[in-house]
């Protein structure tokens, strides 16, 4: 399996464990965490960003993990920055 488990959040409940992955093969970061409330998702639907159009493509969607997560993505961006990830 090409998955590396880099990290869970430390202050998971029970049912609860936003989680950082680094996907080896295809040089990805995967999340797994909270889905957005509506509200949230809407939002950022109805965000336009320079050469991006508004809303969410088909295929894509939008996840909440908790700041305190901040080194574990740190250290997902450095293993898929690394040449024997890519």
């Amino acid at each position: 399996m090409s998955l590396r488990f880099i990290g869970i959040d430390p202050s998971s409940g029970t049912g609860e464990s936003p989680t950082v992955w680094v996907d080896e093969a295809k040089g990805e970061i995967v999340f797994q965490g909270w889905l957005p409330s509506p509200e949230l998702e809407a939002e950022c639907g109805a965000t336009e960003v320079p050469g991006h159009g508004k809303g969410i493509p088909e295929g894509e969607g939008v996840v909440r993990i908790p700041a305190r997560m901040a080194s574990m993505v740190r250290e997902a961006c450095d293993a898929v920055e690394r040449a024997d990830v890519r």
